[in-house]
């Protein structure tokens, strides 16, 4: 399970999400299973440790 540490980086990969750009420069993430949109991201800065679309990790049951 990922963890935040605190210290500014985390130990561990979020599993099941991914992440991507829109078009206004803010990320938000989607889960691989369902397909739905999650939280969005403000500042134009990524989510720390959410692989970025496409990953290349993506299977039938990611």
């Amino acid at each position: 399970m990922a963890k935040n540490t605190g210290n500014n980086f985390r130990r561990g990969a979020v599993t099941g999400r991914t992440q991507f750009q829109r078009p206004d420069g803010n990320y938000q993430k989607r889960d691989e299973r369902t397909g739905h949109f999650m939280t969005a991201k403000d500042g134009g800065k990524p989510f720390k440790g959410v692989a970025k679309e496409p990953d290349g990790r993506d299977g039938p049951n990611s």
